[in-house]
């Protein structure tokens, strides 16, 4: 999946999945797109979250899932220790049992916060050596935050706000959105390093919030600048920032079609429409369909 406004995609992808698993005859097929909602809602905080899990166990327990059910298993994992944020041992417990290399990654830093409270080091080290060794190896940028965020949680008092700091600048160097959330207490000082020896504050803004989504949040301070960097103007000549997909989008609006009418085009929903077309919106500097087609492109 992208990177910037993922969220945002995977709610209009799995929207767009459940009725496509009914018309094929397959209903098990929907456990994968519906645990994707159930994760989206809970890092954004809905109460359709344990609708979702819901609905996921009684795909589970009637139908054949097939080779995503460890997918499912995961997101199913990642989920109900979100849920649980409040119970550290029981968020952990079930934030430990995700298997996939790459969903324990994304699911690093709610893991730290879990182990951290409920008093077990010892997990978030052995997570974190895992990050580290991944981003030795791939050395993406949004992953470097993440690993020095888990060093700042497990650091002496002297090195806390160093490792704070290169997780400020690594996030800052990173393209679009953060490869993960940015989570509540105690990973939501990673927007704002606390001062030594204090104690870190949940001063974010809510999870997903990004330059593509909303306005910089603000805190006691100000705007955290490196929570939500503000969006750049781009070289509005030239669309070779869109995604092929944007681009398609984009022309068919130029020429005057209404969403729907592109929908029908591309064989997409309306909504899918819409999320590129806001996405070319952030991308180019403007806020309206008028302006939007004014623009001087290159498509």
């Amino acid at each position: 999946m992208a990177l910037r406004g993922w969220p945002s995609c995977v709610t209009a992808s799995a929207g767009e999945a459940l009725p496509l698993t009914v018309g094929t005859g397959h209903p098990g097929l929907s456990a994968l797109p519906t645990a994707q909602l159930a994760l989206i809602a809970a890092l954004r905080g809905d109460d359709a979250t344990e609708r979702h899990l819901d609905e996921v166990t009684a795909t589970r327990d009637k139908h054949r899932v097939g080779i995503t059910d460890g997918i499912v298993a995961d997101l199913t994992h990642w989920t109900r220790g979100l849920r649980a944020a409040a119970q550290p041992s029981t968020g952990l417990h079930h934030l430990e049992r995700i298997e996939g290399p790459a969903w324990r990654r994304l699911a690093a830093l709610d893991l730290f916060d879990a182990a951290i409270r409920g008093n077990r080091p010892d997990i978030a080290r052995t997570w974190l050596a895992e990050l580290e060794q991944f981003t030795a190896g791939t050395g993406p940028r949004a992953a470097t935050a993440i690993v020095e965020h888990g060093r700042a949680l497990l650091a002496g008092d002297g090195e806390t706000e160093t490792h704070f700091q290169r997780a400020l600048a690594a996030h800052a160097d990173s393209p679009g959105c953060p490869t993960v959330p940015t989570p509540t207490w105690p990973s939501a000082s990673i927007c704002a390093a606390p001062a030594a020896g204090s104690t870190p504050a949940s001063t974010c803004a809510p999870r997903w919030r990004c330059s593509r989504t909303s306005a910089p949040p603000r805190g006691p301070s100000g705007p955290h600048k490196n929570c939500a960097p503000p969006a750049r103007r781009r070289d509005v000549t030239t669309a070779a920032d869109l995604t092929p997909q944007e681009r398609q989008v984009a022309a068919l609006v130029r020429q005057g079609l209404s969403n729907r009418d592109v929908a029908a085009q591309l064989f997409v929903s309306s909504r899918t429409v819409d999320f590129h077309l806001r996405n070319c919106y952030s991308e180019l500097g403007v806020s309206s369909r008028s302006r939007f087609t004014a623009l001087p492109l290159d498509l």
